[in-house]
């Protein structure tokens, strides 16, 4: 797996100060892609070995609040192979710090018959904490949304939705955040 960028203190993809991985390769092609170079799977910088450790040395500060997965596309199959072995290593090294990760994939594909749907998908769900689902529609963009960028995208609470097997959103405790 590549991996197109890594931003150490990023403020934009979930609460608190994060650290990113953004993956290479995605098939979606959503118009309007913010993201457009990631598509290409061999974009970027192999994930290496040291990549990894230098991922887990950034998470280690308290005051980086988590991880958060975006791409290219996370749930490609080709990326969950990779990144499930990773997710493992950041649960035992960081156990205390939350796991976002954006999909064009809605949860429902991901535990369907969809091209997402792959040996490792129900394992890497379950390793992540909060899952920003549903392809960017550009018809629906609206910049005023938090931690999305079109109206159909939802903000699961992934750890209650599949412990409660119904959708449960993800709520910050603010009010009027969109």
């Amino acid at each position: 797996m590549n991996y197109a960028t890594i931003k150490k203190f990023d403020v934009a993809n979930g609460p608190g100060v994060r650290v990113s991985l953004f993956v290479s390769g995605c098939r979606h092609r959503c118009p309007g892609c913010f993201n457009r170079e990631a598509w290409d799977f061999s974009y970027g910088a192999p994930f290496t070995e040291a990549i990894q450790q230098e991922i887990l040395q950034a998470l280690s500060p308290s005051y980086i609040r988590g991880l958060s997965l975006l791409g290219g596309e996370p749930f490609e199959p080709e990326n969950q192979r990779e990144l499930l072995p990773f997710l493992d290593r950041v649960r035992v090294s960081v156990p205390e710090k939350d796991v976002w990760c954006y999909s064009g994939f809605t949860l429902e594909e991901l535990q369907g018959n969809s091209r997402g749907h792959c040996e490792e998908t129900e394992q890497m769900l379950s390793r992540i904490d909060v899952l920003v689902d549903g392809r960017f529609e550009e018809s629906q963009k609206d910049i005023r949304l938090r931690f999305r960028g079109s109206e159909n995208q939802r903000i699961l609470d992934l750890a209650a939705t599949l412990r409660q097997k119904k959708n449960v959103f993800w709520n910050s405790g603010e009010e009027n955040e969109g």
